[in-house]
């Protein structure tokens, strides 16, 4: 394997950290199969997105919270680090956890795509491998370019057995654990 991979990281899972923790609040760092990737902050009508799966989860989850930017720990020997747009865990779940936390209670992350030329790489491919790697049961992708949704389930051997997309407008059903259904008509108006 060359540097730069998960077997031969750019950088140290302690290295990151340091440096993640001095970046400008205009991006975020992480480190996704031994490669730091940086995130751009997000526009308004990701924010709303993310706020709308908010209230669709703890209208139809309760005692559950999507919790937004929360650092996981990713990758074999806690070599990756992902800060997904939303973690679906129980409430309390990350309390006294520390800034990396162990994914081990979360039921489904969420990402949003942004505008940004790495996107396709880093959200559609190399954080579904790694949130499959995790074993968080559920990885949802709403891709704001194909005006659709991606619902990743059944992590298996670093991958996602099954992939499923809707267009906006469709109704969702999310799989156990998470088990929500979504109208998903919203999401039009913040179609691009």
């Amino acid at each position: 394997m060359t540097p730069g991979t998960a077997k031969y990281p750019q950088l140290t899972a302690e290295e990151f950290e340091q440096l993640a923790r001095q970046a400008p609040e205009t991006v975020t760092l992480e480190l996704v199969k031994g490669k730091l990737k940086v995130k751009p902050v997000p526009d308004g009508d990701h924010g709303e997105i993310i706020m709308w799966l908010q209230e669709q989860c703890m209208q139809h989850k309760p005692g559950f919270g999507l919790y937004g930017d929360q650092g996981l720990v990713v990758e074999n020997y806690r070599a990756g680090r992902a800060r997904p747009d939303g973690s679906l865990a129980q409430r309390g779940y990350f309390a006294g956890r520390g800034e990396w936390s162990d994914p081990a209670g979360v039921l489904m992350t969420v990402e949003v795509t942004s505008y940004d030329s790495d996107t396709d790489r880093r959200d559609r491919e190399e954080k579904a491998t790694g949130y499959a790697a995790a074993g968080i049961p559920v990885y949802l992708l709403v891709d704001r370019d194909r005006g659709a949704l991606l619902v990743h389930s059944e992590p298996r051997n670093g991958e996602y057995r099954q992939r499923t997309t809707y267009a906006y407008g469709d109704t969702v059903t999310l799989p156990d654990p998470v088990g929500i259904t979504l109208d998903t008509e919203k999401l039009k108006e913040f179609a691009s």
